[in-house]
């Protein structure tokens, strides 16, 4: 079982969340594969605080990948807050909800839908509140900014696979309160009823795939760097000759596991990494 007692964990909605309120299911975990959560209904934010010598004031929002029926507590959550950690970030790990799952194999299931091709039917009316609920813990950190001792004006969000998805719908939708103020994107796919306008002041973007990957997303993300481009928009874009899906913080001695540093160089010009004011 996958347990967090050493952070704060906050429930994102007082109550029942909005759009799920007939859901019977509640959140389970598995480590039989790897350490996971599946079934979630009511979505969390679980707190990571960096050392308070080396605390920046900026803060990030992780959304971590699964196809929206399962998210990876480790390759691309656990183990990026921790990085993200020592680099000064305050992070916040989004738990959002997911479609779902009926068995006691949550792994086998997801794959199982891949290859009968009806993942986008099964998941296409949990997208919207999945999106809803990245807007959401925006809209929380922003308000609780002083409690954890950040910069109002210094959210970002990002996420891998499905949890991109997130992080790039809160780049285009958005309200003064939900706006993130940079947004980071590896190997996401934005839903086509998703993909609208590039706003005026939409915030900088990072984006990362690698040309191997099995399920297309770095055409996908290709595209959105381009349309980020064309709006007059910044983003900086690094395509791996190789890495797959879902390379995460996985090591597999390629360039692609160094796009820790690329990111690290992208938040430095941007500022983020400077000791707020």
């Amino acid at each position: 079982m996958v347990m967090f007692s050493q952070q704060k964990i906050i429930q994102l909605y007082k109550g029942i969340a909005p759009g799920s309120e007939s859901w019977t299911y509640t959140e389970k975990s598995d480590s039989s594969l790897m350490p996971l959560v599946y079934n979630v209904s009511q979505p969390t934010l679980t707190v990571y605080l960096p050392d308070p010598k080396i605390a920046t004031g900026t803060s990030i929002i992780l959304c971590p990948g699964g196809g929206f029926f399962i998210l990876d507590m480790k390759n691309a959550s656990v183990d990026v807050a921790k990085w993200l950690n020592e680099k000064g970030i305050t992070v916040f790990l989004l738990k959002y909800r997911l479609a779902q799952i009926f068995t006691d194999k949550p792994v086998q299931e997801v794959y199982s839908h891949i290859s009968k091709g009806d993942l986008d039917e099964k998941t296409k009316s949990v997208i919207p509140l999945a999106i809803n609920d990245g807007k959401e813990a925006l809209k929380y950190v922003r308000a609780h900014a002083t409690e954890y001792g950040i910069s109002p004006s210094r959210i970002g969000i990002i996420g891998f696979s499905a949890g991109a998805a997130v992080s790039e719908a809160t780049a285009i939708y958005y309200t003064p309160e939900t706006r993130p103020d940079f947004v980071a994107a590896f190997y996401g796919a934005l839903p086509s009823a998703f993909d609208g306008p590039v706003p005026a002041d939409a915030p900088p973007m990072f984006l990362a795939a690698a040309s191997d990957d099995q399920f297309g997303a770095h055409a996908n993300t290709v595209a959105l760097y381009s349309k980020w481009i064309a709006a007059k928009r910044s983003a900086e874009l690094h395509v791996y000759a190789k890495g797959g899906h879902a390379f995460g913080m996985r090591k597999q001695n390629l360039p692609v596991d160094n796009w820790t540093e690329r990111f690290t160089d992208w938040l430095a010009i941007n500022g983020w990494l400077g000791q707020k004011k």
